[in-house]
């Protein structure tokens, strides 16, 4: 029963990735960031090297996966009961992201420990289309919206207080894959909504984002509702995406146009002194 750790993804996959395919709604990250790292190699997060494990109970059957890929802290998977004192112990982690349960079982190892985020995750039950709908349409991005979606992306990542250093990439390769959706009215983009690659059946939605000038009229709503739909047209059988448990219109915008809880997630940290 240990923890391995490495800085190949491939070799993470190997011995991982049919654990993370099994129970995909949970592992939701650790299999959106792995393919990140698979498709665009170790530095598509940033200069520092990732650092990826996985932990084997006594049937020898992965139970745990953690991925790293800095500036940003380690993310967890599902992780069993007991392979968390073992990490504890194989790491001196500063911080991370992991479910409820495990980052605080982690974190009462801390002295002094802050929750630094808590989000909530979510999955598509039955979709309801949002009523009243607003005025406009949806429609896919292209390329002449670049520069507006790039500094929609940074904009996001900043009232979010997270780093981005890979708009631009992000913005071009969901726009060619048909993954980035603009809701515009009168002509004018007001909204976006993004889908993550198909992963063990799951899409994952994200940087769904309005302009302040543009934001109360139901906008948000049907650009999520949209992508939602699309993903599930197009074969997903699970659609989820993350909230943000201190924003309490965001987590009702979603529940109304079906959205249900999966479970809560916490980002965690070492008190500054």
């Amino acid at each position: 029963m240990t923890w391995t750790f490495t800085a190949d993804v491939g070799a993470f996959l190997d011995a991982a990735g049919p654990s993370l395919a099994a129970r995909p709604v949970e592992n939701t990250l650790i299999l959106t960031i792995t393919d990140t790292l698979r498709r665009h190699g170790p530095h598509a997060y940033g200069a520092g090297v990732p650092l990826l494990g996985w932990w084997r109970g006594a049937d020898g059957e992965v139970a745990g996966t953690l991925v790293g890929t800095p500036p940003y802290p380690p993310v967890l998977g599902t992780v069993a009961p007991e392979a968390v004192a073992p990490l504890a112990a194989a790491l001196r982690l500063t911080r991370l992201s992991a479910d409820r349960a495990t980052a605080e079982a982690l974190a009462a190892s801390w002295p002094g420990h802050r929750i630094e985020e808590e989000q909530r995750l979510y999955r598509l039950d039955t979709l309801v289309e949002p009523s009243p709908a607003p005025t406009g349409r949806a429609r896919e991005a292209a390329p002449a919206d670049r520069e507006l979606l790039v500094g929609w992306h940074v904009a996001f990542a900043e009232e979010v207080d997270t780093a981005i250093d890979h708009a631009e990439r992000l913005v071009d390769e969901r726009t060619a894959s048909g993954a980035l959706t603009v809701w515009e009215d009168g002509g004018v983009p007001v909204s976006m909504a993004g889908v993550s690659p198909l992963l063990a059946g799951t899409v994952r939605v994200s940087s769904v984002y309005t302009p302040p000038e543009h934001r109360g009229l139901g906008y948000a709503a049907a650009v999520t509702a949209e992508v939602s739909g699309a993903a599930k047209a197009a074969g997903a059988r699970e659609v989820l995406l993350f909230t943000d448990l201190t924003n309490p219109t965001s987590n009702g915008v979603y529940r109304r146009i079906g959205y249900r809880p999966v479970a809560d997630r916490l980002l965690i940290g070492v008190a500054e002194p």
